[in-house]
């Protein structure tokens, strides 16, 4: 009986110890003692922070810059998880990530840069989006995972997990996958919680909540991401574990031709592009169609697919990408296709012609303008990143830089109409095709494109 008493007693005492562990997640004491800023340091703003209640509350204060909380301590592969609220969708937040400051931006003001966790309860939805404050600008818009727009609840506790592990980083919102990318910039850095700038009245005195802060450093075993939820991948010419076994592939191995001939040959073009440099390179020529070494094409054929690829411009150039092109089309110009136009706007000609901007960069030329906004454009001479997915019911997207900027279903009286007052006129059901080649076009302009991959739906 003495040596059951015992024993029974070891139970209790140890199903009290691991009630902590078993309930409700506790804050981590390097990160947040759930009483005190200790550990944390105020940076760039003058958003006012206070512990109450066991959270961190930023409260938007007017005329002030964007504001930081950040930690003493810097962190390199981490697993972050905790519970934020936004009280007002007038607001705006976010979770540093491996972010740094300098105290010389801004005018003197100081500078936080550095990857965000964004907190984005505007109607776009944003929210677990990845941003790059102070450097960068949006690296994965929500508009790449449009099933997780509704994942964060304004006015409400929501549960937020981000992973940084090696060059990966992968965000969650109440058990929802949100984000996921890779990235090569910040191996480690400091954890900071923001408070917007503000710049109405309307907008002054609003509260964000920060609590059950929990960071694990050590033996992290990242959680599993849907094979379906896109990744942006900004290591060039190359794909993660992760999307090989979701289905994707390179057609471009950043070092040979392989996969690509000329549109009119059987082989890939003697002259006018280069390959072997990370980049497949057009080279300029005389600034017409297939006035160097001609369109290059695919040699496999594609019907419903998930396509994404990264290009560069030179001042005034001109090229495209295009697909469902069936090389079946007799014509002394570029091979016929579905383009996405890639422009240098402001200075060739082609983007004020054509219909209401239908040739500008990333429409359908000469049949949908593209709907985009400056900031989500890069400059001549920066790597942009487009993509274009055909779905298996031929409803097709364009995005520039991750943001959707036009949407068609191929084949519809709404798409036929379109064809009819265009230059595609004059080819039977043209862009209808089951499947076609991709088409990189020489338009005699000097271009560059990489890390070209595509996954089949």
């Amino acid at each position: 009986m003495k040596n059951l008493t015992q024993k029974t007693t070891f139970v209790l005492l140890l199903a009290v110890c691991l009630i902590p562990v078993m309930g409700k997640a506790q804050s981590s004491p390097e990160l947040f003692d759930s009483k005190t800023l200790n550990g944390w340091k105020r940076l760039a703003g003058t958003a006012d922070y206070k512990v109450e209640d066991g959270a961190i509350v930023g409260t938007t204060v007017l005329n002030s810059g964007n504001t930081f909380l950040v930690t003493d301590k810097e962190y390199g592969d981490f697993i972050l998880e905790m519970d934020t609220k936004i009280e007002s969708p007038l607001s705006n937040s976010g979770v540093q990530t491996r972010s740094h400051y300098d105290p010389s931006g801004n005018n003197g003001k100081g500078k936080v840069y550095g990857r965000q966790f964004e907190i984005d309860p505007s109607p776009r939805k944003w929210s677990g989006g990845i941003y790059d404050e102070g450097r960068r600008d949006w690296l994965y818009p929500l508009d790449l995972n449009e099933k997780a727009k509704d994942a964060f609840k304004v006015g409400e506790y929501n549960h937020i997990r981000i992973e940084c592990i090696g060059n990966e980083m992968k965000t969650w919102i109440n058990g929802t996958p949100v984000a996921y990318m890779i990235d090569t910039v910040d191996s480690k850095g400091f954890i900071g919680l923001q408070v917007h700038a503000v710049s109405t009245a309307e907008q002054a005195g609003k509260k964000v909540y920060f609590k059950n802060l929990n960071i694990q450093t050590a033996n992290l075993v990242p959680k599993p991401f849907p094979k379906d939820v896109f990744v942006v991948n900004y290591t060039p010419n190359s794909l993660s574990p992760h999307e090989e076994e979701s289905g994707w592939k390179l057609l471009y191995d950043g070092h040979t031709s392989n996969g690509w001939r000329g549109a009119t040959l059987t082989t890939f073009p003697a002259k006018g592009w280069v390959y072997t440099d990370g980049a497949m390179h057009v080279l300029p020529s005389a600034g017409k169609e297939e006035s160097g070494g001609g369109d290059i094409v695919t040699n496999d054929m594609y019907g419903a697919f998930d396509l994404s690829f990264e290009f560069k411009l030179t001042p005034g150039a001109n090229t495209g990408v295009k697909y469902f092109v069936t090389l079946s089309e007799v014509t002394k110009g570029s091979a016929i296709g579905l383009e996405y136009q890639v422009l240098d706007d402001a200075l060739h000609p082609d983007a004020k012609l054509g219909r209401n901007g239908d040739r500008t960069l990333a429409s359908l030329y000469d049949l949908i303008p593209s709907k985009k906004q400056a900031r989500f454009t890069k400059p001549i001479g920066a790597w942009n990143t487009s993509r274009i997915v055909v779905y298996p019911n031929n409803h097709v997207e364009h995005y520039l830089n991750g943001v959707k900027v036009l949407e068609y279903e191929r084949g519809s009286k709404e798409f036929r109409d379109l064809v009819a007052i265009s230059k595609y006129v004059i080819w039977k059901n043209f862009g209808e095709a089951k499947e076609g080649h991709i088409l990189l076009q020489d338009h005699g302009n000097e271009a560059y494109f990489r890390s070209i991959k595509i996954r089949k739906l």
